[in-house]
């Protein structure tokens, strides 16, 4: 997502500031070679820093500036899946995006006066498991701000990861053993070494020409008007969507609620519309009189023109760099496909970094990143693409589609679900993976459970426990030949195992309750009697019995074979 420079005169969002804190290589420390360095803290940057705290593994964050978000800019984004609600949940920031944020599930879409499309996502199986809902928006920069409150609590306790604000990388140089940055701070200039070095930073990234990287970019002529608006009386709380609104010269218009009772409201403008004039007041105020009538009471909060570009790269792991978030992909922000995935990014990788810097998993286990990631990058790229094209399609057999479309749509049901204002994101199947066994690859929804005190819990307290390790879930009553398998399984350090019952009634001590067999459900795991759980709750594999499939799983899954 490109966004415009342009200033506007509105007030901007209040975002915390954090402090400059010298280097300790300007202090005279000796130079060492850091596990992981982060350059970026952003959402993903900062979702990767957080996770690799949670997993015991120390890392450097460097960030060009002294805080979250983007200074006298947007809340840029909002909407939040239930995937990253989950990954939260397991980094222990959940219940302060609850707190603040807006959940929905419900959306509706209209074309001119005309109701054509609606839905309800808790009615859709890939959200139904979870206790996260399917979405909840909210300001990007609240999130990252609870990103780094959360690193600072755990630095608490045990201070493993070092931010370093107004730290700007200048230079880049890697070899075979390690990555070397040139940074400038207000205090002079160091150099640092990294054994893996992850480019959070951004799509205008240097580390894409400093490692040579290629990819596949594409700017469109869609021009875009975002407002995020408080009014004095509240309009509904749904996700409401004109393909058509007559408020808005037949162009599209998204109107969403956030935190603090704003609204963000999405306005298509025309091709060669000014960004300076769009959002000038006077402009925006006669647009939000249009659709909300010429008595209305708001304060605007924030204006700025957009418009979108799609870009993936080719590769994403290049020698000890790696790519995540935007500096990975840029997709026009259609269906909250855009930080999302860069959270997802942040948190495959971070476990497989762990996995390997512990020793319990074989180097190889870091390429299947590129592997995995690069799949969704492509499919979120192509996803968006096709709803850019839906919203300003050109003439010929694409506009005819859509108006057919939008016109059948109307009156039947059946063409409903060809209106494409956004197919909202869900977490990516891995279709192809090398440490996934052929029935692996999908995640598994955050699915509630009981602890055998009867204690209310869910799958993400299993994968907190479990500590970065792979996580078993064993169905159903155990033989002692299979308790005995389980025993010597569970010797590894790199497994954790569970018994899931759906009674009280258990073999082993380590077991929980499922009494509606929703997760068993949510595991896909009807007919199966165990499912391998990684530590992104990434189905890694499933089978009948524990057996040598069992066995070959283990190894799949980190790398060893």
């Amino acid at each position: 997502m490109a966004k415009s420079n342009t200033p506007t005169s509105y007030p901007t969002y209040q975002l915390p500031t954090y402090g400059f804190v010298k280097p300790p290589e300007l202090c005279g420390r000796q130079a060492e070679v850091y596990p992981v360095v982060i350059v970026g803290a952003g959402l993903s940057g900062l979702t990767l820093a957080c996770k690799l705290a949670h997993l015991g593994i120390p890392a450097v964050v460097l960030d060009e500036d002294n805080t979250v978000g983007v200074k006298g800019a947007s809340s840029r984004g909002i909407c939040y899946t239930q995937q990253s609600l989950e990954i939260f949940a397991r980094l222990g920031i959940y219940e302060r995006i609850a707190a603040k944020g807006v959940a929905w599930q419900v959306g509706r879409t209209f074309a001119g006066d005309d109701e054509v499309f609606s839905f309800d996502l808790r009615e859709r199986s890939q959200f139904s498991h979870s206790v996260q809902p399917p979405f909840i928006n909210i300001q990007q920069f609240y999130i990252e701000m609870f990103l780094v409150d959360r690193i600072l609590e755990l630095n608490k306790t045990t201070p493993l990861i070092d931010l370093r604000w107004n730290n700007r990388v200048t230079g880049f140089l890697q070899d075979k053993d390690a990555v070397t940055l040139k940074i400038d701070t207000p205090a002079g200039k160091y150099t640092l070494k990294a054994s893996h070095v992850i480019d959070a930073s951004g799509s205008h990234t240097p580390f894409h020409a400093w490692v040579g990287a290629t990819m596949d970019s594409k700017r469109g002529d869609d021009r875009w008007c975002i407002a995020d608006v408080r009014f004095k009386h509240q309009p509904p709380t749904e996700r409401h969507t004109w393909i058509e609104a007559p408020f808005n010269d037949n162009r599209a218009v998204w109107q969403h609620l956030m935190a603090d009772d704003v609204w963000r409201i999405d306005y298509q403008m025309a091709p060669d519309a000014d960004p300076t004039y769009v959002s000038r007041e006077d402009v925006v105020r006669e647009r939000l009189a249009k659709q909300f009538g010429a008595a209305v009471e708001c304060d605007i909060v924030w204006v700025g023109p957009y418009a979108y570009k799609s870009q993936c790269l080719h590769q994403l792991h290049h020698g000890r760099v790696f790519f995540i978030g935007d500096t990975a992909k840029v997709v026009s922000p259609f269906g909250a496909r855009g930080g999302n995935t860069g959270i997802a990014d942040a948190d495959n990788l971070a476990w497989k970094l762990a996995a390997v810097l512990r020793g319990q998993a074989a180097p190889g286990l870091l390429a299947s990143f590129n592997q995995e990631r690069l799949q969704a990058a492509k499919r979120n790229v192509q996803v968006t693409n096709r709803t850019a094209r839906y919203l300003r399609a050109p003439e010929g057999v694409e506009r005819l589609f859509r108006s057919a479309s939008i016109g059948l749509a109307k009156h039947h049901a059946f063409a409903r679900s060809l209106i494409n204002t956004g197919r909202m994101a869900e977490a990516n199947r891995y279709d192809v993976s090398d440490v996934c066994l052929p029935e692996g690859g999908v995640m598994v929804q955050n699915a509630p459970l009981q602890f055998a005190d009867h204690s209310s819990g869910s799958l993400a307290d299993l994968l907190q426990w479990a500590q970065g390790r792979l996580l078993l879930l064993v169905f159903g009553e155990l033989s002692r030949k299979e308790i005995a398998k389980l025993q010597s399984i569970g010797a590894l350090a790199s497994v954790y195992s569970v018994q899931v019952v759906s009674k009280k009634n258990a073999d082993v001590l380590e077991h929980v309750i499922d009494s509606n067999k929703t997760l068993r459900r949510a595991c896909q795991s009807e007919k199966a009697q165990w499912a391998l759980i990684r530590p992104d709750a990434y189905l890694a594999a499933k089978g009948k019995a524990i057996n040598g499939q069992l066995v070959k799983a283990l190894a799949t899954a980190l790398a060893l074979k």
